[in-house]
């Protein structure tokens, strides 16, 4: 197992108060396989995946439980100095928004040659030849032009290959993807996710947080849905898509478009994803879920295994 988050709580410090935002969340992740993580904005996502290389700025961020097991190894209580040894070299991560995640004042050429100075001993020389052959790799035309370019000098598109080169080119076993097309247009977004599929290693792992359930369908091995900072269903891809078991797992992909659903009105989930300040009581999807019972407002739902380690949490599949 190359990933596995145990038990983790992620809260935030607001007003006086610490608010959960993501509550006691476990998932494992192998090598080989594109873990999922999908939900609606304010769930609790990036959070969650932030926290794995501890990128979430402390305060106002707080870690109260968990573990995250990396490799062998718990990130959470590492020596902050052997962590940055793993950002980047072991663990790579693509940012939702390369303009703030890109310096305005350096060329690309050099901050990717800044990753891989970081953490190998090479040459200017070697770390240059490094860059470029990383640019043509994602696909930037001319790619010596480029390299002395500004970030602001490229397009959207063309920025997110920067972060998508500037993640992998020292070929990390972890890559997480956080909203790596929300940015993009249409078009761009196809060409992005093409390419984050063909540079996949098959002895690596990519975590892909998204709000996009047709961005799953395509990349994911396995899937794991959340809701008000928990995990509410998690299954392998082809089980999920083919019989989704929670309700709002369901909704979210009556939701999505597709060729049986053209020129009709797509379904809506009623309601907002509550504050995590004023979850409801009991399920905390009860004040939108269209199969509510009265005991689902008074009992918080465990996540069970329905068989085949498909889980699920809802009393639905409760005894």
């Amino acid at each position: 197992m190359l990933l596995e988050v145990k038990n983790l709580s992620v809260e935030f410090e607001s007003d006086d108060q610490l608010v959960r935002a993501v509550d006691d969340l476990s998932f494992t992740l192998e090598r080989g396989h594109v873990l999922g993580l999908v939900g609606e904005s304010g769930c609790g996502k990036s959070a969650s995946c932030m926290s794995i290389p501890r990128l979430l700025p402390s305060p106002p961020a707080r870690i109260p439980s968990g573990r995250v097991i990396f490799d062998g190894h718990d990130l959470l209580s590492m020596p902050i100095n052997e962590l940055r040894a793993i950002r980047g070299n072991k663990i790579g991560v693509i940012f939702q928004d390369p303009m703030t995640a890109l310096s305005p004042l350096h060329k690309i050429q050099h901050q990717l040659q800044e990753v891989v100075h970081l953490h190998q001993n090479v040459s200017r020389s070697q770390s240059r030849e490094l860059a470029l052959t990383w640019l043509d790799k994602v696909g930037i035309p001319d790619p010596v032009s480029k390299a002395n370019a500004l970030p602001h000098e490229l397009s959207g598109g063309m920025q997110q290959r920067v972060m998508i080169a500037m993640a992998l080119i020292l070929e990390p076993d972890l890559i997480i993807a956080d909203e790596p097309t929300t940015a993009l247009d249409v078009t761009i977004q196809a060409q992005v996710l093409r390419l984050m599929r063909a540079l996949h290693r098959k002895d690596s792992a990519l975590l892909l947080i998204t709000h996009d359930m047709g961005v799953i369908s395509q990349m994911a091995t396995n899937v794991a849905v959340m809701y008000a900072g928990q995990i509410v269903e998690t299954s392998e891809a082809a089980p999920f898509f083919n019989a989704p078991k929670h309700p709002y797992s369901r909704a979210l992909l009556k939701a999505l478009p597709s060729t049986a659903t053209r020129g009709k009105k797509l379904e809506s989930i009623p309601g907002y994803v509550p504050s995590p300040t004023d979850f409801p009581k009991g399920c905390r999807f009860n004040n939108r879920c269209s199969q509510v019972m009265p005991k689902c407002k008074e009992i918080a739902p465990d996540l069970i295994d329905t068989g085949n380690d498909h889980c699920v949490r809802c009393l639905l599949y409760s005894d």
